[in-house]
């Protein structure tokens, strides 16, 4: 029975290739499209899950209230993991990191590379394999080093990287205790070392002040502990340990499962409560749809020919067949047909993985190894061939043979149909799509269009390292002398990034509630606005040369002066981080974090603050080429073991755009896709229509009927549904599009032409899908369609 099956479906396929192909084409290119999201979904939901004891790893994180919010953070103080071990019975290991970025050398090797330092207990708690070394010795002395395979090739090639000699920063030996597997592409933690805490404190990194708040903190909780009974245990740790100090924290501490905190970062009110789940939850909905779109096309062109495998059924039922195995028989087909879809699938998923991951800026592959991935493609295809053959199996076996074979069967041309509905379905995802595809774009031309208050053009900066610290004025003076630069200043971070906030500070006028306003913190010793292209409002540029006293000077952000209330901020004194500064300026307010966002208030920092960065301007008489090379000599001279590497502001402030670019490219793309699987499935239906009505437009033609005429004829029924489809897709894609907007401070409104503008391109592209089986109908010979009757 089962291969008699088999020989009605491979016939059917031959019999009729056109719509075998689309409907095969329209099935691979809507599994191919879901397989690539839910590769990328996988590895987002999988984040920090393969570790052991992930279900016993906890970040702890900290919560309080500033300038009238519940803020969540997780950076904490440096003093909170060996407290948090030593007080509490409940945890088993307490581990912090804190990033650093040093000069590796090996010989005349100089690499500039990321690591973490970290305590000796890292390696146990999270699955980060050795491919050498022991883990629990791995870190347990002040000179070890512990550095992943790829980075191992970096520094020594193909040799065994075990017991050779690293040098930081110039200064200090380190021995290779341990080489890791280099990470997996599905956590969150991104280090080329590891070294130990102990050299931290060694260099003077290390401190005990309970307001610092600089490192993740992790701990590894004990079998059958509640996180719940624990958050409630140490709520209160930073204010218990800050009373009597003159420094009393309002700060409580509680703790995020490490498997959560890859997808829910987004803090309101005091949790997390969202993040990159929610792009997850966007794109899974889009997979979903996309797949179901497709299985439509089979659906619709199924029943669309019900009348070519009306007699067949016929024949069977009124030999005995029952209907349930006419059921068996046409699902069965579907799923031969999803089989090879699938085939068809997977070969293009293989060919446009490198692309998809360029653009998601992912590793992402099919583990063929792992039995998981033939599990999830066998039920895969089984769901894909049930869903897009349920309804047409059901449809075709519920036919009454006695009206099939006396010949009265006649397919129902009811106003509405299963068939019409689930053709308005697709469109109605398809325009939804459109509509958002054009909205984030413009949203992102909007944010792209804001003013980010300084000059980007010809603006450089590069890290402090090494012995440029000490050598600065020299550099300073060389780079303005030689004509490499115009103008130079030392920050605290890049003008695109903060590194810094602080609170407690007081003001003239300041009230007790003041010390829970939070300012952004950066630094600068002079040229700030010169260099920068920073609007000065009042008072003057910090300048160490020129006032002595500078060294302790403040320049404030507009959105400083409003929330400090001063009206005259100009010689105001604010005390902050234990030390009295004057205020000698005001800035215009400039983007240096999300240009989607308010600006936050901000102080800017005279020399006695601290420096990672040096800005400079560079000299608009010479190419930007030449003024890098004379930078770069002038680096080389005061800094020779250092390799130079110079950072465009342009560049950076570009990135601040990439995640919701790379969600806009992805919405078109899936769109696109969804547009191409429905008008094939259109095309489908009109080439059926076409040949099922050769006879109609044969007569009309005679009797006098212009080509446009049967082109409209064939064609406004189509059209009918686009319209209706964008009626139901309108409403939808605004609520969707509008909740997004209401996410972003700065945001476009929701405008009525982008609507206008999707329904006329879904118009346009449905016309231009069918017209031509519209058109071939219409100028065919009459005499040949009629020639039977």
């Amino acid at each position: 029975m089962f291969n008699n099956y088999f020989k009605i479906a491979f016939r059917n396929l031959w019999k009729n290739k056109a719509f075998s192909f689309i409907n095969i084409a329209g099935l691979a290119v809507g599994m191919a499209s879901a397989i690539l999201i839910l590769l990328w979904i996988q590895n987002e939901m999988s984040h920090d899950h393969f570790h052991e004891k992930a279900d016993r790893i906890y970040t702890l994180n900290n919560r309080d209230k500033f300038n009238g919010d519940l803020w969540a953070w997780s950076w904490t103080p440096k003093i909170l993991g060996p407290t948090v071990k030593q007080d509490y019975p409940e945890v088993e290991d307490a581990v912090r990191t804190n990033n650093g970025t040093f000069l590796l050398s090996v010989g005349d090797k100089h690499l500039n590379a990321q690591g973490y330092f970290t305590d000796t207990g890292f390696l146990s708690m999270f699955s980060f394999p050795l491919v050498n070394g022991n883990i629990s010795t791995a870190l347990n002395s002040i000179n070890k080093i512990v550095i992943t395979q790829e980075f191992s090739k970096k520094l020594f090639g193909n040799d065994n990287a075990m017991g050779k000699m690293i040098k930081i920063d110039s200064t200090d030996n380190f021995t290779v205790s341990g080489v890791l597997k280099d990470l997996p592409n599905n956590t969150k933690f991104d280090f080329e070392y590891l070294l130990p805490w102990s050299y931290m404190s060694k260099i003077g990194y290390d401190d005990s002040s309970w307001g610092n708040n600089s490192v993740q903190t992790y701990v590894l909780l004990k079998n059958n502990v509640s996180q719940k009974t624990f958050d409630a245990k140490i709520r209160n740790i930073t204010i218990d340990h800050t009373k009597n100090t003159g420094d009393q924290s309002t700060t409580q501490v509680f703790t995020q499962k490490l498997s959560d905190q890859w997808l829910y970062s987004k803090s309101e009110n005091g949790q997390y409560v969202g993040g990159r789940i929610e792009t997850v939850k966007l794109f899974a909905i889009i997979a979903a749809f996309i797949l179901l779109i497709a299985c439509i096309n089979f659906m619709n062109l199924s029943t669309a020919r019900s009348e070519k495998r009306a007699k067949e059924v016929g024949i069977r039922k009124a030999v005995g067949a029952q209907k349930r195995l006419l059921v068996i028989q046409f699902i069965g087909e579907s799923i031969i047909l999803a089989f090879i879809a699938f085939i068809l699938a997977v070969l293009v998923v293989e060919l446009s993985l490198p692309g998809f991951n360029d653009l998601v800026d992912k590793k992402l592959y099919i583990d063929w190894s792992n039995v998981s991935y033939w599990l999830f493609a066998i039920g895969f295809i089984l769901f894909t061939g049930v869903l897009a053959g349920s309804y047409p199996a059901f449809y075709l076996s519920s036919y009454k043979p006695v009206k099939v074979l006396k010949g009265t069967f006649k397919a129902g041309q009811a106003l509405i149909t299963p068939r019409k509905v689930l053709v308005v379905l697709q469109f109605t995802f398809a325009i939804a799509l459109i509509i958002c595809t054009i909205i984030v774009e413009r949203q992102i031309q909007y944010a792209e269009s804001r003013d980010s208050g300084y000059v980007r053009d010809k603006l450089v900066y590069t890290f402090i390292q090494g012995d440029v610290s000490k050598h600065y004025d020299l550099i300073r003076n060389e780079l303005i002398a030689g004509g490499a630069a115009v103008s130079v200043t030392k920050s605290m971070s890049p003008i695109t990034q903060r590194y810094s906030d602080g609170w407690g500070w007081s003001w003239p006028g300041a009230t007790e509630d003041d010390k829970k306003t939070d300012f952004v913190r950066m630094a600068s010793d002079a040229d700030f606005a010169k260099t920068l292209g920073v609007e000065i409002l009042q008072g003057r540029d910090i300048d160490i040369y020129k006032y002595s006293t500078d060294s302790t000077a403040m320049m404030l952000n507009q959105s400083a002066v409003k929330i400090m209330r001063l009206k005259n901020p100009v010689g105001a004194v604010v005390e902050a981080d234990g030390r009295q500064w004057h205020v000698v300026g005001v800035v215009k307010d400039f983007i240096y974090e999300s240009p989607y966002e308010k600006v936050e208030q901000l102080a800017i920092f005279g020399p006695k603050s601290w420096f990672t960065t040096i800005h400079f301007k560079l000299n608009p008489a010479n190419s930007t080429q030449k003024d890098l090379q004379l930078a770069e000599t002038v680096f080389k001279k005061y800094n020779p073991q250092y390799p130079v590497t110079f950072n465009f502001a342009d560049e950076s402030y570009a990135l601040k755009f990439e995640e919701e670019k790379r969600t806009g490219t992805l919405a078109a793309l899936f769109a696109g896709l969804t547009i191409f699987i429905s008008c094939l499935g259109l095309f489908g239906l009109a080439t059926y229509m076409a040949e099922n009505r050769i006879k109609e437009i044969g007569v009309r033609k005679v009797l006098g009927a212009s080509v446009i005429g049967i082109t409209s004829l064939l064609s406004k029924d189509f059209l009918k549904l686009v319209i209706i489809s964008l009626l139901v897709a309108t409403p939808i894609a605004w609520w969707a599009m509008y909740t997004w907007l209401k996410t972003y401070t700065y945001h476009i409104p929701v405008e009525w032409w982008v609507f206008v503008l999707a329904g006329l391109l879904s118009i346009a592209i449905a016309l231009l899908t069918v017209s031509y089986q519209s058109i071939k109908a219409a100028i065919a010979n009459p005499a040949k369609s009629l020639r039977t009757e």
